[in-house]
């Protein structure tokens, strides 16, 4: 009762809070608020440039984007200039976009320190003769009237004709049947034509393909395609053991379109074996603006072809399905107050009750003027499925689609949702530029806080990693506090460490806990518990060998003894290495290598149960290798 008034006294702040701020039509675009959650982890710089016309003059409304380990895109403003901002260190493709004008081969940009300026991008104007396209060149619903003008055309400028023997024979060419007979059969007066039809069709056809090309050709594409090999194991030596789990091909593709509206994402992923799936997303950010809003929609889908004897009696009637869409709105109502709220409504066809739906808000305050010290409240209810993380992309990582199967831990139980209340209120702070401080408390309150098993039966040939296992806990109230510092040193490095102590109250038992208990399972230990947990990050970039680092580490004094047996590790892990091949890399493409190992189960952090990845008994480790191909 006391988390439900709360709860209601926090949004009652905060929508007085936002009818009281002074929302005016002259504010000034401004960078977007600072977002209190992890911090970014990797050195971050600024670039400038500007955009000319063959001419040298400058050209407005061009769109300039930059494609890296992230995708930033900006339009040139009256004089030509573009900006973009907390771009991370590392190597980007650089192209620019302006309709009417040929885009210009794109280049390869280093980001290797906080402040750069580029040289100026030159765009050329399309020649008028390939604006023009006809159907007539194709030689298709022509008439005797458009010849004869064609001819007498002809006939006028055939003083500037090559009259040699190789031109006169180009001339001279017999027709093909196709435009002897659209010449020959089309009507010269009233009288009707079999052909009127299938050759106006065929008309009306190839002109409206010839819009849809053009229309595609006008948007900078960019985009890339990875090429992985995913496998995960208990002990490095199953890797090469043919009774281990075997590995998977990854096919993933991601297309990005920035325009002067917004920035368009459409990513897909498939994987093929006895568990075939895939994973499709699209998504819209508009443009940066005092009312920005980005809205989306996943899907997701796993197939098994009966090879698997525990996936077997589980998708019984062939698969599993899940999608979802969401919409998210950021309204800045003064250079003070930024307010956010958006929903996510998702749908799986394995649950009683099918539809979920996650609602969230909440409200920055920027005292000050340079934006170094930000205060922010944030309310959210969140639904989400067992097994959730096999469907819906990651927040971070690499993606990779639905490769294990799931089922109830108990025949009695069906699959529910966990529902979390999350309350919390943050404040940060910038010191000197680079130094970046942050506290923040939070309360929660879960119902049907999930459990998930590795290994819960007896070892069969892939039985322990491909398929796991589901439970309820029970439900449990928590309240915490958290303190983060991240550093950037040398402007190559980066470094952030996260402490957060927690207290939580259960409040009764789920009707799995004889089951756990039986498995020896001590989920939860006591009624009321403390833990403690610390989340530290690294990344760091070498701007002479292009290789990016990325290193996850996290500590959880949870993690110390969560199940009977003793085995589970005290800590878990995300490592990733990016390696740049030049030696690869083609005419406005770019060619890495790719190497990640993670035994952390949860694709997020944030804005998650305090027990979610507690409650991951005995994970196994994921390694994912290949190639990226940038273009």
């Amino acid at each position: 009762m006391t988390y439900r008034f709360t709860l209601s006294t926090l949004a009652a702040g905060m929508c007085v809070a936002a009818a009281a701020a002074p929302a005016s039509a002259q504010v000034e675009q401004r960078r977007p608020a600072i977002v209190l959650a992890h911090a970014s982890t990797t050195p971050q710089a600024d670039v400038h440039g500007i955009v000319l016309d063959d001419e040298g003059r400058p050209l407005a409304g061009a769109v300039i984007s930059a494609f890296g380990s992230t995708t930033a895109f900006a339009v040139s403003d009256p004089a030509g200039r573009y900006a973009f901002r907390n771009v991370p260190y590392g190597p980007y493709l650089l192209r620019a976009h302006l309709q009417g004008y040929a885009p210009p081969r794109a280049r390869v940009l280093q980001v290797n320190r906080s402040s750069l300026t580029v040289s100026a991008i030159a765009l050329t104007r399309h020649a008028a003769e390939a604006d023009a396209v006809t159907v007539l060149a194709a030689g298709v619903g022509g008439t005797d009237a458009a010849a004869t003008a064609a001819a007498d055309a002809d006939q006028d400028d055939a003083e500037t004709h090559d009259h040699g023997e190789v031109a006169w024979r180009l001339r001279h060419l017999r027709r093909s049947v196709l435009k002897d007979a659209a010449i020959g059969l089309l009507p010269t007066g009233n009288e009707p034509s079999f052909l009127d039809a299938p050759l106006a069709n065929l008309g009306r056809a190839l002109e409206s393909s010839t819009r849809i090309a053009s229309l595609f050709a006008d948007v900078p594409w960019n985009g890339h395609i990875d090429l992985l090999t995913s496998a995960s194991f208990d002990r490095p030596a199953e890797l090469l053991s043919p009774q281990g789990w075997p590995p998977r091909g990854v096919a993933f593709l991601a297309l990005e379109a920035p325009t002067t509206s917004g920035h368009w994402t459409m990513n897909g992923a498939v994987t093929q074996g006895d568990l075939s799936s895939w994973i499709v997303a699209a998504s819209f950010k508009r443009a940066p603006a005092l009312h920005r809003y980005e809205a989306g929609m996943t899907y997701g889908t796993q197939w098994s072809f009966g090879r698997n004897g525990l996936a077997a009696p589980v998708l019984a009637d062939g698969g599993r399905n899940a999608g979802g869409v969401y919409a998210y709105d950021e309204w800045v109502l003064s250079p003070r107050v930024t307010l956010n709220y958006g929903a996510k409504l998702a749908r799986y066809d394995y649950l009683a009750d099918r539809s979920l739906f996650s609602p969230r808000a909440s409200v920055t305050l920027t005292p000050t003027s340079d934006e170094s010290f930000t205060l922010r409240a944030a309310v959210s209810r969140r639904l989400t499925a067992p097994g959730a993380e096999e469907f819906m992309p990651p927040t971070m990582g690499v993606w990779v689609p639905p490769e294990r199967t799931f089922s109830a831990l108990s025949a009695r139980t069906a699959l529910t949702a966990e529902q979390l209340d999350h309350l919390e209120i943050a404040v940060e702070r910038a010191w000197a530029g680079d130094v970046v401080v942050g506290v923040r408390g939070f309360q929660q309150d879960v119902d049907d806080q999930r459990v998930t098993l590795f290994g819960a039966v007896p070892r069969t040939s892939t039985g322990d990693l491909s398929h796991y296992y589901v439970a309820s806990a029970g439900d449990f109230d928590a309240r915490g506090w958290a303190v983060s510092v991240s550093h950037t040193a040398a402007e190559l490095v980066k470094a952030s460490i996260d402490y957060s102590r927690v207290d939580a109250a259960w409040r009764g038992r789920s009707g799995d806990a004889s089951v756990l208990s039986a498995l020896g399972i001590a989920a939860p230990r006591a009624d009321r518990e403390r833990f403690h947990d610390v989340t530290a990050s690294l990344a760091s970039t070498v701007p002479v060998t292009d290789t990016r680092v990325f290193l996850l580490y996290k500590l959880n004094s949870r993690f110390a003894n969560p199940d009977a047996t003793g085995t589970s590790p005290r800590a878990r892990f995300d490592l990733q290495l990016t390696q740049a091949l030049p030696f690869l890399s083609a005419s406005g493409g770019e060619w890495e290598m790719l190497i990640a190992v993670r035994s952390l189960f949860r694709e997020e952090l944030l804005d998650t149960s305090v027990y979610d990845e507690i409650f991951v008994v005995r994970p196994p480790k994921r390694v994912v290798g290949g190639v990226t191909v940038r273009f």
